[in-house]
């Protein structure tokens, strides 16, 4: 089984000095040629602030995004599940994680970096700024990863619960894996109407993730998946088009 997670804009600042990004650490090699042409066309993004904060859509008080940018190279790393911060990582609550869970991530959750693709749990990442919509010199983030990552996806071992956002799964679908599915969170309004929820809808993401790395077990298929999230509390369900509806 495989958490699929988005990566979240904000990020962790520090890491291990003595460990800048090496691409040869990184899970999953396929992915070393798209990361270097990501990280090449942020080199070149990065050259002016003026036009670095246009392709990232950054505002007149951010540009230590733009400096993060420019020393990614070289500046320290920590564990992907530690770097990322924002409402699902918060509700996932990486430092409270014990071992035991934190290996179970190390297995099972994957986390998709504008910058690098597909990563595990634990890979050791810098801290950077690149979004789904940021705009690359001479290329885009669709061309970088929409084939790699979906080819990728293709041939991984499910079932994959899929929490990424919409504009993340567009730059690497799951294709027609019959154990993939795309979770959604609702919320049961009047008359038994269902909407779909943002804010809220990250937090339920991040405890139902964080409450499957604590149970430490890997369902081999979406139906057991589902019987041990109603058992642990969660309303969650299959719908008829096979997404997964998370009720909150």
């Amino acid at each position: 089984m495989l958490l699929l997670l988005p990566p979240s804009e904000t990020k962790r600042d520090g890491g291990d000095p003595s460990r800048p990004l090496d691409l040869a650490a990184l899970a999953f090699p396929e992915l070393t040629g798209p990361r270097r042409t990501a990280l090449d066309a942020l080199r070149t993004l990065t050259r002016t602030v003026r036009g670095a904060s246009e392709a990232l859509r950054l505002g007149p008080t951010q540009r230590a995004e733009v400096e993060r940018d420019r020393a990614v190279l070289r500046s320290p790393t920590m564990p992907a599940l530690d770097r990322y911060t924002g409402v699902l990582y918060d509700a996932l609550g990486a430092a409270a994680l014990g071992p035991d869970a934190r290996a179970f991530a190390a297995r099972h959750l994957l986390v998709h970096s504008a910058l690098f693709g597909l990563v595990r749990a634990l890979d050791p990442i810098p801290a950077y700024r690149l979004s789904h919509d940021s705009r690359l010199p001479g290329t885009s983030m669709r061309r970088v990863w929409r084939q790699p990552i979906a080819a990728l996806l293709a041939t991984l071992p499910g079932p994959v619960v899929d929490l990424r956002s919409e504009a993340y799964v567009a730059l690497g679908p799951c294709g027609q894996r019959d154990d993939a599915a795309p979770v959604r969170v609702l919320a049961r309004g009047a008359r038994g109407a269902r909407r779909a929820l943002a804010h809220v809808g990250k937090q339920a993401k991040g405890r139902l993730v964080r409450a499957v790395v604590e149970a430490g077990e890997a369902h081999d298929d979406l139906g057991s998946l589902v019987a041990w999230a109603r058992e642990a509390g969660f309303a969650l369900d299959r719908a008829d088009d096979g997404t997964l509806e998370l009720l909150v």
